[in-house]
């Protein structure tokens, strides 16, 4: 079917659907749209990016090992670690850059190969590769984001919330 059939059809199911029902299609069009905007800038720079199915609770538990490891199950419970791991930063159990700090901190890394993380997807993971130009201007429609080196030595992460991030942390 080509592109004009599908429009067709499309228009034909938001016409036959009641007022209250387009308000669902709507936001599912809005956040299919976000998605394929966010990835066409990204693959607009030459960027390469790969799903990583397989590997992702193992490279998910090396992020944790690398930049969360001294902290007690504890403290991570009382800060709801669980919920999200960005909580290391906001509740300053961390030291970290937050803000435009935090965004200048990334913008200046030599990047070329990168990991991407959501907090709340823990089956996937992305390789990023040819990321050179990817700066953090190229995160701020995600939420609760994490990117990373490969070597665990950086982490760059980009909140669902207004006044907790960015966070940028280095060992």
């Amino acid at each position: 079917m080509d592109s004009s059939n599908y429009r067709n059809e499309i228009n034909q199911m938001l016409d036959s659907l009641p007022e209250e029902e387009l308000r669902k299609v709507f936001w599912f069009v809005n956040v299919t749209l976000g998605k394929h905007l966010y990835n066409k800038n990204l693959l607009d720079k030459g960027v390469v990016i790969l799903e990583l199915i397989e590997e992702a609770k193992e490279i998910i538990d090396l992020w944790d090992r690398a930049f969360a490891k001294n902290i007690s199950d504890e403290i991570k419970k009382e800060i709801h670690y669980h919920q999200y791991k960005w909580h290391i930063f906001s509740y300053k159990k961390k030291e970290c850059l937050e803000g435009e700090a935090a965004r200048d901190a990334f913008d200046i890394l030599t990047k070329n190969e990168l990991y991407v993380m959501y907090q709340n997807s823990p089956d996937i993971v992305f390789e990023y590769k040819k990321a050179k130009d990817v700066v953090s201007a190229n995160f701020d429609s995600e939420q609760d984001i994490y990117i990373f080196d490969k070597s665990f030595k950086w982490t760059y992460v980009h909140t669902h919330e207004s006044m907790c991030g960015p966070y940028f942390y280095k060992k």
